[in-house]
């Protein structure tokens, strides 16, 4: 039986207690493709105030970080809901599982697109905590610079520091299908100019996206093992309500993925993959009624149960 190494093994491994993951969602980060500089939006598969009202409630005032913002008025509310979200979760995660250590991570949206000052606070202010041993940054590769790099890379240098990077698919016409807003070329330049630096990097991709055979699919994980990443997240493509992506699946432009094509294009994975390769995630969903398809994306306790069993058959103990 082939262990996987999994985010608990490996931080166990390095550092012989329980680390857990800590999200973050700060105020007033977005993202190039919903604000307009690239596209308009956002993702198709994205749930933006675009398409929900409910979220802009969520935005601090409608104010909005890009890279060339003059100032951040919000900066010291951000630092206060950082550390807020931060003690919340540290608190649960304790309690349910044990964990001793952490690694803060900024989750929503596209947590390097801000001035390198706003960053720095941030970043800073989450790795300063109580029992953090580091931090996981996602976004996307269009929101990365080298100014960004050099100082991550100093970080790297007593902490934990992973660049979570958004790839869904190396094929440029489901990027566009999408409205992803970058291309290959450009998540292939910032990968492996991140990989040069010495960071680590976790790429997600999606199974199910529009008219990607399985065979594409395959061909976005061994693009992944040749720029060397360090660890994946795989997830179906679900669809919720007010996305664009909802629209057209209302429309009957879009289908979405069986569990049964889904768990056997994991398992091929799986088999594809060299042993130091980190796996993060292998199923993602949402509950209640915001989940238009596939309805087997509402029950992770039944996903992870099917994912396991198949594994097993196949030699890999997750």
């Amino acid at each position: 039986m082939r262990e996987v190494l999994t985010a608990g093994r490996y931080y166990r491994e390095k550092y012989g207690c329980n680390v857990y993951k800590t999200p973050i969602s700060i105020l007033g980060f977005t993202c190039p493709n919903i604000d307009g500089t690239v596209a308009k939006g956002g993702c198709t598969f994205c749930e933006n105030e675009s398409f929900s009202p409910n979220l802009t409630e969520k935005s601090t005032k409608k104010f909005y970080l890009n890279p060339k913002s003059a100032e951040n008025p919000f900066l010291q509310s951000q630092l206060v809901q950082l550390e807020s979200q931060f003690n919340q979760t540290k608190k649960v995660l304790t309690k349910k599982f044990g964990a001793k250590k952490f690694i803060v991570y900024f989750q929503s949206f596209s947590n390097t697109y801000a001035p390198l000052e706003t960053l720095k606070a941030l970043y800073e202010r989450a790795l300063s905590f109580d029992d953090v041993v580091g931090l996981s940054i996602g976004t996307r590769t269009d929101c990365i610079t080298d100014e960004i790099l050099d100082y991550l890379e100093e970080l790297s240098k007593d902490k934990e520091i992973w660049v979570e990077y958004g790839i869904q698919s190396i094929y440029d016409e489901t990027l566009d299908s999408i409205n992803r807003g970058h291309s290959v070329e450009n998540m292939f330049e910032w990968i492996k100019k991140t990989k040069d630096r010495g960071l680590k990097v976790c790429g997600h991709l999606i199974y199910g996206l529009p008219n990607e055979t399985q065979e594409m699919m395959l061909d976005s994980v061994s693009a992944s093992i040749e720029l060397k990443i360090d660890s994946l997240k795989f997830h179906c493509m679900y669809i919720t309500k007010n996305t664009m992506m909802a629209n057209e699946f209302k429309a009957g432009k879009i289908d979405t993925i069986s569990q049964e094509f889904y768990i056997d294009t994991l398992v091929k994975s799986f088999k594809m993959l060299p042993k130091d390769i980190m796996i993060q995630r292998v199923c993602a969903g949402i509950g209640g009624d915001s989940l238009l398809s596939p309805k087997w994306c509402s029950d992770k306790h039944t996903q992870m149960k099917s994912i396991k069993d198949a594994l097993k058959k196949e030699g890999f103990d997750y």
